[in-house]
């Protein structure tokens, strides 16, 4: 069962301009350390790390929305990460309020599973997540 879904679609260019103006006070904010280390892997390559960082952000929007929250409510930008699973596959993994949210949302009996998808195509990121209630040991 479906019990929220959330988009996002942010132009990495504008990310690039606040990470240039306010560098790690921005970083800091928003992302995860798992976020940063995984974004500071493509260090190397500028447009691959803003687009890391846009992804992220992306994701982190639309999993709001699929909260049904917004960045509110209790809800703030690091209490989502993204993650990847050990086959590679992303999702998000809530903290504080997002998770308060999401075991609000999610009923009884049943398991939250975050769907993530991610993708981008300068000078675009996009993001959809898609939150189910799945049976025990299905997540």
């Amino acid at each position: 069962m479906i019990i929220g879904i959330g988009s996002d679609l942010i132009d990495i260019r504008r990310v690039a301009k606040v990470i240039e103006r306010h560098g790690d006070r921005f970083l800091d904010r928003i992302f995860t350390d798992a976020e940063k280390a995984k974004a500071e892997r493509r260090a190397n390559n500028e447009k691959m790390l803003v687009a890391t960082y846009a992804k992220r952000f992306a994701a982190k929007e639309a999993c709001s929305k699929a909260l049904g929250t917004g960045i509110r409510r209790g809800v703030w930008w690091r209490d989502m990460g993204v993650v990847n699973l050990p086959a590679g596959r992303p999702t998000m993994t809530l903290t504080g309020g997002a998770l308060k949210r999401l075991q609000m949302l999610t009923p009884q009996g049943l398991e939250a599973r975050i769907d993530l998808s991610l993708t981008d195509d300068w000078p675009l990121a996009q993001a959809f997540v898609i939150i189910s209630a799945v049976s025990p040991g299905k997540v």
